[in-house]
């Protein structure tokens, strides 16, 4: 089975010249989303991961995912506002502005090795910004999991410039 086959791509979404890259069709599919949380997590079972931190939104479906499949726990990466207790946040540019994500204070211990999941890397700022807030909460981070990269975009490049070794399963020439 070719994973990349059970990606929907949906032309002019969500705005024309985009071809977005649909992976519920691939989670609705059983046996190919627990091959896709098994490929997520196999290069990196070795090094001893303590939490998974998910990035909101689909990040917290295959972290959730990956965090049972290794018995540890699960660290929601959100946009601002949406913790219900005290948090610790990273600010990071967009395309025409900023935005802000963060973590409960006490999500993170010193020294946990952290592995960040997410759906998709395209330019990378979000998950730039969740490696930068698991290194200021003290975590290291063991690696980045995708399912899809957009490499013409740059993210995969943005976060090995971090020193964070990337995953992912697929990637899509384009936009």
């Amino acid at each position: 089975m070719n994973l990349k086959d059970l990606v929907r791509t949906i032309p002019d979404y969500p705005k024309k010249g985009i071809m977005f890259r649909d992976i519920t069709t691939l989670m609705e599919h059983p046996v190919g989303f627990r091959r896709t949380v098994d490929e997520m997590v196999q290069p990196f079972a070795d090094s001893a991961i303590t939490r998974v931190a998910g990035i909101e939104a689909r990040g917290f479906i295959l972290g959730g995912a990956v965090a049972h499949q290794l018995s540890i726990g699960f660290v929601a990466v959100r946009k601002k506002g949406k913790l219900p207790w005290q948090t610790i946040s990273v600010e990071y540019e967009l395309e025409y502005g900023t935005d802000e994500i963060e973590i409960h204070i006490d999500s993170i211990e010193p020294g946990d090795k952290i592995l960040l999941i997410d759906d998709l890397i395209a330019t990378g700022g979000t998950a730039a910004a969740a490696a930068q807030l698991v290194r200021d909460a003290g975590g290291y981070v063991v690696g980045a999991s995708f399912i899809v990269d957009l490499p013409d975009l740059g993210g995969r490049a943005r976060l090995e410039a971090m020193d964070v070794p990337v995953r992912a399963l697929m990637s899509f020439e384009g936009d």
